[in-house]
């Protein structure tokens, strides 16, 4: 069966307003497709409407502002509009707690559509899934309303693959992969991202090979990363710059492309890379496979805030100054640079770290929101940057926004201890700026370096 009309005026519904399902929405509508955005959350979608955005993403905000100004874009806590339109992407939150898929989000809102699917519609999945919960949990929950997929409406998985900073961009470029229940689901799926956004579509022969997708992609992520902050360990030790040894080693050819390892840091945060290599595990110990690399690449990715308050303690000691009692400075507590996104952020741990160890913490960052830093943190961000760095022992760049570009340390020599400490956890200054540093007073010491 034709799951989606040549007509064009293509209208969708998109189940679940949270990060990925906001940039989905704000984008289709960006793009002339009367979308709606549905969320149980009254609070999310009243915020909405007041033209209020929860998430610090470039540009997201003033998109999702203009199609709710055009029109384009309607939000609601209700499903009764999702039966008018011809294309409903699901993209509800898929927690994993303790190693195992929380699913509540999804059964709930699969259960709530089968109430509200017609004939001919298409239900496209992009919440991550671990490999065949579309087939084996969605479809029979879309199913409870009477309707049969792949005969009445069609079924795809079409994994969201954006990064937090750069998500309106990617979901426009990057390509689409898509597994569908049957070939019709998967033709429309196709044909509805090329009416839509235009991007290359990479058809896969099944939805589990399209749930893997997302997986894997993360999987190498993650474990890339762990590579990279046990090299950082080690280049530390032996007094070597763990990114002058990444430099190099990325010049070398290997298969289509180069070495690529990725850059050391704090820690890894915010919602997928924390919980996608465990959906992994989960599928390996389903199926009576270990998969080892995955708990040991999150072991050591988990201990990186633990061993970056190490360096603080270490360097405050060689100036002579116990954690007890020191102030440090945070600059930068989100989970990545140039993102206010706070999920699962590895400075959390960092902060309570120090203060467990009887530090005085002030922290401050320009991009995230200052509410959801004091709710999170417990503790109110300071307002300025100068009120954080004041009478500072150490400043700890656990994040460096563009906009804290134009902080200049060396300016702020007077405001900071006599004896102070600059730790880098994700700053990555340059050797001239390190030694600048250091030609005005500082103590300097990063990752790996």
């Amino acid at each position: 069966m034709k799951f989606l009309s040549d007509q064009g005026n293509t209208s969708a519904a998109v189940i679940g307003m949270g990060y990925v399902g906001s940039t989905v929405a704000a984008v289709l509508a960006g793009e002339g497709v009367d979308v709606v955005g549905i969320d149980v959350n009254p609070a999310l979608i009243s915020q909405l409407e007041q033209r209020s955005c929860w998430f610090s993403e470039p540009g997201l905000p003033e998109l999702l502002y203009s199609g709710l100004d055009s029109g384009r874009l309607r939000v609601s806590t209700g499903y009764d509009l999702v039966s008018e339109v011809d294309v409903v992407v699901v993209a509800v939150g898929t927690p994993v707690v303790d190693k195992e898929l929380v699913d509540v989000y999804l059964r709930e809102a699969c259960t709530e559509l089968s109430r509200h699917l017609r004939k001919g519609q298409l239900v496209i999945l992009k919440s991550t899934l671990p490999p065949g919960v579309s087939s084996n949990v969605v479809a029979p929950l879309l199913e409870g309303g009477g309707l049969k997929v792949g005969e009445d409406f069609g079924l795809a998985f079409c994994p969201e693959r954006l990064s937090e900073g750069q998500a309106l961009q990617e979901l426009r470029t990057f390509p689409i992969a898509i597994g569908g229940w049957c070939p019709d689901s998967v033709a429309a799926a196709a044909e509805f991202w090329r009416q839509t956004i235009g991007t290359e579509i990479i058809p896969c022969t099944s939805m589990e090979s399209a749930e893997m997708v997302k997986l894997a992609s993360n999987w190498w992520i993650d474990h890339n990363i762990a590579m990279a902050n046990e090299l950082a360990k080690l280049c530390g030790e032996l007094d070597v710059d763990v990114l002058e040894v990444i430099a190099a080693a990325n010049t070398i050819r290997k298969g289509s492309g180069n070495v690529n390892i990725l850059l050391p840091s704090v820690g890894v945060g915010g919602s997928c890379l924390t919980k996608d290599p465990w959906m992994v595990w989960k599928a390996g110990q389903d199926h009576d496979i270990d998969l080892d690399t995955i708990p040991v690449a999150r072991e050591v990715n988990d201990s990186m805030p633990a061993y970056t308050v190490g360096l603080i303690v270490e360097e405050l000691n060689r100036l002579g100054r116990p954690l007890q009692g020191a102030k440090v400075a945070v600059l930068g507590v989100s989970f990545k640079n140039n993102s206010g996104d706070l999920r699962a952020t590895p400075a959390l741990p960092v902060v309570a770290r120090l203060q467990q160890g009887g530090a005085d913490v002030a922290i401050f960052d320009p991009v995230a929101d200052p509410g959801e830093v004091k709710r999170l943190f417990g503790l109110a961000p300071a307002e300025t940057v100068a009120e954080a760095l004041s009478g500072a022992d150490c400043v700890a760049v656990l994040a460096r926004h563009d906009k804290l570009a134009d902080v200049d340390l060396v300016a702020s020599r007077d405001s900071v201890a006599q004896s102070c400490v600059i730790v880098d956890g994700r700053a990555y200054y340059s050797r001239e700026t390190i030694d600048r540093f250091r030609r005005h007073g500082f103590a300097y010491r990063g990752i790996g370096r």
